[in-house]
């Protein structure tokens, strides 16, 4: 080896090992409690990804049974991982030797004008049967780095299916809290369409005996119809809510339409949650795991690209035989074989392999700036769910107290109105606030429960 081809190696090999990317992933450490932790949240350790079943609702159970085997994104996301899982595996086979078996019968004739064979033309024919191997050795590892870059992404690409079913439970989760919701109010508007229609009936005996004004009348009636008419816009979000459902579960809307046969009653959380600490959400997340093995993967890659610069390898080679007649193809005389060992070295390239390198690198440096961005925004989702979820519950409590109060109200009004003691108008204004704070009661149920299934899928699953 001359000086030249020496010196050449040197500088590549210095390249080879030079740091692979710059110091960019987070290094602040992560808290060590949440800041909204109190008799709410717990910081245990993860036990069970089932997380629906703190609901106890066999509904949502065979829902999300049902989604699992229905879902159509879900299914697409699984041939992403068969897809990556073939490409890991084609990347390792570039390492394996190469093995192929040619085998056949040539039959020829040579022109009669050419004066190397004379006047007459020339008949010929062989038969030849050979094995040939060809092997790129992998000396410097630059197949094993690209295999192992396309393992990373194969590992991500599992990580990207529970991302998906994550958020898929999450969704169905959701959308079933809100049928369920719209359900409960569409009873709470009969139900108070049914009471207002009782004291519009009271008012109109109390007029027709000449005890209540035709006002009184009139106000009653509008407050029983406003009542009505938001009865249609409430069922056509139970039927959005239904059609949802049927879609994520992979059915025909047309499947939803009467399900379910009665309104199940929304669940009441009591117990405290667990939320882990923050540091275990980087092994809980999936979308963070994905970000860490494309990193990984980038960072591989940016290895087999550097190696480019180094020489490569082939060992070729082959054992057959030839003979112009088959019964003599298999003597040892016909035997033919070739051992081809070579080397390449690209010594200029007008740039490519350089561009190639500084490409992995952006690559990987942006794989990095996407793992930081993913870790800040799974920090801010889990406490923006702890938020909603804790200041949900201060909600339900005060509305249920409201929703006593307004009832009392209505019943005090209604007793006084009928004692000829109070104008009508308290009897609405009764009957309007207790219809309001009744919904109100009823949202801030499922919103209590979505902010739950939020938290839930902001911590990767159940914990």
């Amino acid at each position: 080896m001359n000086k030249r081809v020496f010196t050449l190696l040197s500088i590549a090999f210095a390249w080879l090992y030079t740091a692979t990317a710059q110091e960019s992933i987070l290094t602040e450490p992560l808290p060590q409690k949440w800041p909204d932790e109190e008799e709410l949240f717990l910081p245990t350790t993860a036990n069970d990804d089932k997380w629906w079943h703190i609901f106890c609702d066999p509904r949502l159970d065979s829902l999300i049974v049902e989604t699992t085997e229905g879902n159509f994104d879900l299914i697409a996301t699984i041939e992403n991982i068969r897809i990556a899982k073939a490409q890991w595996r084609q990347s390792q086979a570039l390492m394996l030797p190469s093995l192929d078996i040619d085998a056949g019968w040539q039959r020829g004739r040579t022109s009669g004008n050419i004066k190397s064979t004379g006047d007459e033309a020339v008949y010929s024919g062989y038969f030849d049967a050979a094995a040939s191997v060809s092997w790129q050795v992998d000396l410097f590892g630059k197949l094993y780095k690209q295999s192992l870059s396309q393992k990373g992404l194969y590992n991500a690409s599992k990580e990207e299916y529970r991302n998906v079913l994550v958020a898929l439970y999450a969704n169905v989760a959701t959308g079933y809290f809100s049928l369920v919701q719209s359900l409960t109010q569409l009873e709470v508007l009969n139900e108070n369409a049914a009471s207002q229609r009782e004291i519009m009936n009271i008012v109109e005996v109390r007029y027709n005996s000449g005890l209540a004004s035709k006002l009184d009348v009139a106000q009653a009636r509008s407050v029983y119809y406003s009542t009505l008419a938001a009865i249609p816009a409430t069922e056509g979000a139970v039927q959005q809510y239904r059609n949802s459902l049927a879609v994520l579960l992979g059915r025909y809307p047309q499947e939803f339409y009467d399900w379910p046969q009665s309104t199940p009653p929304l669940p009441q959380i009591v117990a405290p949650i667990a939320v882990g600490v923050p540091a275990a959400l980087l092994r809980r997340r999936p979308d963070v795991r994905a970000a860490e093995y494309r990193i990984e993967s980038y960072a591989q890659q940016l290895g087999a690209s550097k190696r480019e610069w180094l020489p490569t390898f082939y060992l070729n080679g082959s054992i057959g035989f030839s003979a112009s007649e088959l019964k003599h193809l298999p003597r040892e005389r016909s035997m033919t074989w070739q051992i081809a060992p070579s080397l390449t070295w690209n010594l200029f390239d007008g740039g490519r392999s350089t561009n190639a390198t500084r490409e992995a690198q952006a690559a990987l440096d942006q794989s990095i700036a996407e793992f930081n961005s993913t870790v800040l925004t799974a920090m801010q989702e889990v406490e923006n769910a702890m938020s909603l979820y804790r200041n949900s519950i201060k909600q339900i409590v005060a509305l249920r107290e409201t929703v006593n109060q307004c009832e009392e109200t209505l019943r005090l009004s209604l007793d006084l109105y009928k004692q000829g003691l109070t104008q009508f108008q308290n009897v609405l204004d009764a009957q309007r606030t207790l219809l309001s704070y009744r919904n109100n009661l009823v949202e801030a149920k499922g919103n209590s429960l979505k902010a739950l299934v939020q938290l839930y899928e902001a911590l990767g699953g159940g914990w």
